[in-house]
């Protein structure tokens, strides 16, 4: 069962108010959709270039029509500037706009005329040791005796089949088996170390930092989350969303994303990436649309609040926000990098805008195979994979849980207990708990579609490998 206690209620302490006009979206420039996506394309290209540490060209080819798509064409200036890590980009002569590193936060989007964030930039380091010398999963050190309990070659066939078609462009594939890696391969450029851009995985970290913040007792899942901006008058609707809510994307909070029922325009979803806005903010400021958990619906800003919540209770411990995911998470499970990208005020988009590699996938993956323990830790409250993995109650399709998507229509050619964490560009974790098994498939994003068919036939040939024996 899930232990939950305890309950916190701070302010907001929000940052610069987001600049607003009369009739228009927010964001910097004000209800600019072109300029909004110029800045997602160079965020996302400075990214594959500097944190991922990819080919310039292939990074142009592979990358930068997430946003863009009909108007790549129409970019007219390209620009690296190595020294000071940052990617300026111009469409049709003109927008222009510029991302840049800075440092272990990644990848920021400069507001139109600034040079700079709204926040200091810290280093995350890790306190782990070398990882070529420890053995796995704390490390990279793989044993060499034989792996048995599996068919090798069903596995080998399910792996072939995952790089099938070249047009599918995955980079890479692991699989987990009762806790050792049976399978391997890395193709189209990327590496065993090579951070990779993981997309809406990143909601599945949120969630796990949301689950340590309820396991250390500063929250309880059934809690009204604590957002200033919903207490500011006392008949205010929103004030009636519980994080569990959230956790379950039916926050009931209008929200863009290009469904019928949405207002016209730029979709809100996407903005938080490209308009250089505080997004934790901007969701907190969003009105009701539908009840609390009673229609679910895949958006952002349930994945922001949970942010603001879970930033809200690690500044009320006294601690660092910005290093706390390493010191906390990463480092007690063998992950000694995986970058979680920012806004210009420093909040972490790791609805999206995260990197890592498919073996910190995997042990992500691991920990809740063992119901959040590591290493004899409990890091997650008791009963946290079970409450992840169930179809959440607004969604008619069976399809998300909390913070994870689900099996629930059996949709999936893998058994029913099946969970995953998914992102854009065919990013994907499976998480099968009565076969003690993760499958970790990344890619890059024009091959999404030919990779996830590629996926869908791979995955039963390892189901069967590991059924085998």
């Amino acid at each position: 069962m899930i232990r939950l206690v305890g309950a916190m209620f701070v302010s907001l302490g929000l940052a610069t108010p987001i600049a607003t006009s009369l009739g228009a979206q927010p964001g910097f420039p004000p209800d600019n959709p072109d300029s909004w996506k110029v800045a997602g394309t160079a965020k996302v290209l400075c990214s594959a270039i500097f944190v991922s540490g990819r080919d310039q060209d292939e990074a142009r080819r592979n990358v930068s029509d997430y946003f863009l798509r009909e108007k790549l064409d129409s970019i007219t200036e390209f620009h690296v500037d190595r020294q000071r890590r940052l990617v300026r980009l111009t469409l049709a002569n003109r927008v222009t706009r510029e991302a840049k590193q800075y440092g272990d936060q990644g990848c920021v989007i400069h507001q139109p005329g600034r040079d700079s964030v709204f926040f200091r930039p810290v280093r995350v380091a890790t306190t782990l040791g070398d990882a070529a010398t420890t053995p796995w999963p704390m490390g990279d050190m793989l044993p060499d005796a034989p792996i048995t309990g599996v068919d090798t070659a069903k596995l080998r066939q399910g792996v072939d089949q995952a790089f099938a078609n070249p047009a599918g462009l995955t980079a890479g594939f692991i699989v987990v088996h009762k806790g050792r890696i049976v399978a391997e391969r890395y193709a189209n450029g990327a590496s065993r170390d090579m951070q990779l851009e993981s997309w809406s995985m990143g909601k599945s970290i949120m969630g796990t930092l949301t689950g340590m913040m309820i396991q250390r007792g500063a929250y309880k899942l059934d809690d009204p989350a604590p957002v200033a901006e919903w207490r500011k008058s006392p008949n205010d609707p929103r004030a009636k969303i519980r994080i569990v809510d959230l956790m379950r994307m039916s926050s009931g909070l209008r929200f863009s994303r290009g469904s019928p029922e949405d207002l016209p325009g730029y979709h809100d979803h996407d903005l938080i990436y490209t308009g250089a806005v505080d997004a934790y903010q901007f969701a907190a400021t969003r009105e009701k649309q539908f009840e609390p958990n009673s229609f679910g619906r895949y958006r952002n800003d349930n994945v922001m609040l949970l942010g603001l919540v879970f930033k809200q209770a690690v500044e009320k411990r006294g601690e660092d926000y910005l290093t706390w995911p390493q010191k906390n998470l990463f480092d007690k499970i063998g992950i000694r990098r995986q970058v979680l990208e920012t806004d210009p005020y420093g909040q972490f988009l790791i609805s999206g805008y995260d990197y890592g590699t498919p073996r910190n996938w995997a042990r992500i993956g691991m920990l809740y195979l063992n119901d959040g323990v590591w290493n004899g830790e409990r890091l997650l409250p008791e009963g946290w994979t079970k409450f992840v993995s169930t179809p959440a109650p607004a969604w008619d399709n069976k399809s998300y849980g909390g913070m994870v998507w689900v099996n629930g229509a059996g949709t999936w050619p893998v058994p029913a207990d099946a969970f995953a964490f998914r992102g854009a560009g065919g990013q994907e974790t499976y998480v099968i708990p009565s076969l003690d098994l993760v499958v970790v498939r990344m890619g890059h994003f024009p091959g999404s579609r030919v990779g996830a068919r590629d996926l869908q036939r791979a995955l039963p040939l390892i189901v069967a490998a590991v059924q085998a024996r």
